[in-house]
């Protein structure tokens, strides 16, 4: 038989757990969401400048956890314009156009930057 007892009342976990409870991630996050619209915006192909200034962005909070969805409106013909920059897409005669990836370049120094901050935040809780 094992038996194990324990004589703490875990105060380093309870503050632990208290501080993070009142971490404001919302404006860590707006502010990652705005540094991304800009790398965005910066990276986008220009023709006109009408994709690379549609970019912005939502902030979700499902209850478990919060996402940053970058978003662009611009959209010809029920076809959002950034995605077909990215992936590539037919022509209307027959031909195809390759996509450039532009939008994983753009982001991954943004992803960097979130992950180096939420670290600092959780150890100098």
């Amino acid at each position: 038989m094992f038996h194990l007892t324990s004589r703490q009342e875990g105060k380093k976990t309870e503050d632990f757990l208290k501080k993070a409870k009142e971490l404001r991630i919302e404006s860590v996050l707006n502010k990652y969401g705005a540094k991304g619209v800009q790398a965005l915006a910066a990276a986008t192909p220009v023709d006109s400048g009408r994709t690379a200034s549609s970019w912005g962005y939502e902030l979700e909070n499902k209850g478990t956890g919060w996402s940053i969805h970058w978003t662009n409106d611009n959209i010809n013909q029920n076809v959002n314009i950034a995605v077909i920059l990215q992936y590539g897409h037919g022509t209307g005669t027959g031909g195809y156009v390759a996509g450039r990836d532009y939008i994983n370049p753009a982001l991954a120094p943004i992803f960097d930057e979130i992950a180096n901050e939420a670290w600092k935040e959780i150890t100098n809780i």
